[in-house]
């Protein structure tokens, strides 16, 4: 598929939008207030729900994937470049799935998006460790992930509406 020079810019300054949102999450000491290992907001998962919508599927993993590059490049750390990419491409598929289905909304395609990137992630740890240990965690991380699916939801569902107000396309 071939893209215009708009939409690869775009492509390029929601990848740049969404790395900024995962680097400034990890400012906030979120153990703090739900002290469970490994719980993050996903707030960069805002802009992939957004590309998914307004630009389609294929912007959207174009997005996805190369943040979750540069984000593996930039942290140095390849373990965590094995767990972004396996959550990302689980949470991708799902909501494409759901999208394609129409009877979601933005908040359940975000949840259902957050509940597979946790599948995805503890897949990973499976495959990392050798171990079926981190599938008895699982539980829990599927239940953060309503709150977490439903807040970035929420936060796709009030760009869309302050996106409705302007005279701006996407497309």
């Amino acid at each position: 598929m071939r893209l215009t020079t708009k939409q690869l810019t775009l492509c390029a300054v929601l990848t740049a939008l969404a790395l900024a949102l995962s680097y400034l999450e990890n400012l906030f000491p979120l153990a703090l207030a739900i002290p469970i290992p490994g719980v993050k907001l996903g707030l960069a998962n805002i802009v992939t729900v957004f590309a998914l919508y307004a630009l389609g599927a294929f912007q959207a993993l174009m997005i996805l994937f190369a943040r979750c590059l540069l984000g593996g490049m930039f942290a140095g750390n390849m373990n965590a470049l094995l767990f972004s990419l396996l959550g990302g491409a689980a949470a991708m598929l799902a909501m494409i799935g759901l999208v394609r289905l129409g009877r979601c909304s933005v908040y359940g395609v975000s949840i259902g998006g957050a509940a597979a990137h946790n599948c995805g992630q503890i897949a990973a740890a499976v495959l990392t460790l050798g171990s079926t240990a981190p599938l008895y965690y699982l539980p829990v991380l599927l239940a953060v992930s309503l709150a977490a699916g439903a807040l970035t939801g929420l936060a796709a569902a009030c760009l869309f509406q302050a996106l409705d107000h302007t005279n701006l396309r996407i497309s």
